[in-house]
This record gives C-alpha cells, structure tokens and sequence, in this order.
C-alpha cells in the first residue's frame, strides 16, 4: 500500500470512529408504544399483538431483554385515544405503532419527532399523514387498507409493468380477519 493511500485510509478511520462508537449501544433497551383502538379482551386486538410480538422475537427482539413493548387500549372514544396518545409520547418511545386513523390522527397532534407506523389506515395521504405514498416525509409512515377494486388494478399495473415476473407475491393475512387482506 502506498503512503498516501495508507494516510487517507487512517485519517478516514479517524474520522468516521467519533460517528461509529454512540450508534454502538448493545445494552440500550429498545421502547416501542402502540396504541390500540380494541378492548385490551378483543380477541383481534390481542391476536394482532401477539403477531406483533412473535414477528419481533424471530428478528432477535426479546421483551425485557432489548426491547420493551407499551401497550395503549384506547376503547373509549375520541378523548380515551387523546389520553393514551399523550401518555405513550410521555414515554419518549422509538417508535410507535398505531392501530387506526384516529389513533394515527391524536398521535400527529402529540409528536412530529417520535417515528410512527400505521397499520389500518385507508387514507394516509388525505387525512395528512404522509406527503405521498411514494414518499412519506415526516415522521410519519405505514401499510393501507385498499380496496378490491384497487388491489385488482394494481396487480393489472404489476403484472403489466413487470413481464418477465412469472409470479407476483401476496402476503396475507387469514389468522386475523374472516377475509384474506394484503399488506
């Protein structure tokens, strides 16, 4: 290795090491909220947090190990889902998962910092979650609910736009609901 080559890759190293060493906590427990509009007994409600949890432990995320779960029922109305929202943003979690439009809606009002991913939204774009589908900007990003009319015209487009795919994938999810629904 040359000299200059040698000095530059040092200098890089020295540079980069002040940047590398905070991103390395490996004993920082990780905090997520969610925040649910069911019945801390709603069969549903638990069967999604349970999904939640499991997909969480097969990627190496163990509750009270390096990760802990905060879990909000919101049942009782506009004020109950404004209530938890406040109290799960008091928590300064990493992130929060939230269940619907208006628990996605009183958690906007609350932080524009603290990430947040939705999961049953049907209009992220007109209820001003996200800029774009495309590109959510914010804090703000999730899945959508579509309808069978537009899932079927964008598989048409998919199928159209990528020929050569022999197949194309669908996840579903039947555990949950009665009727099979893409994420």
């Amino acid at each position: 290795m040359r000299r200059r080559e040698f000095i530059t890759l040092i200098g890089g190293a020295a540079a980069v090491w002040p940047l590398a060493a905070p991103a390395q906590e490996p004993n920082r427990v990780r905090r997520i909220g969610a925040l649910m509009s069911f019945a801390e007994s709603d069969p549903e409600g638990q069967a999604r947090i349970a999904a939640f949890r499991e997909s969480l432990r097969s990627l190496g995320w163990i509750e009270g190990r390096n990760i802990n779960v905060e879990i909000r029922w919101a049942t009782g109305g506009a004020e109950s889902i404004r209530q938890f929202a406040k109290e799960l943003v008091a928590l300064q979690p990493d992130l929060i998962l939230s269940a619907t439009t208006p628990t996605t809606t009183s958690l906007r009002q609350q932080t524009l910092v603290i990430p947040i991913v939705f999961a049953n939204v049907s209009d992220p774009v007109g209820s001003g979650f996200v800029a774009s589908l495309s590109r959510p900007g914010g804090n703000t990003t999730g899945f959508i609910n579509l309808e069978d009319s537009w899932r079927a015209n964008g598989w048409g487009f998919s199928r159209r736009s990528h020929r050569r795919l022999p197949r194309l994938p669908l996840c579903s999810i039947r555990q949950l609901h009665r009727t099979p629904n893409t994420i």
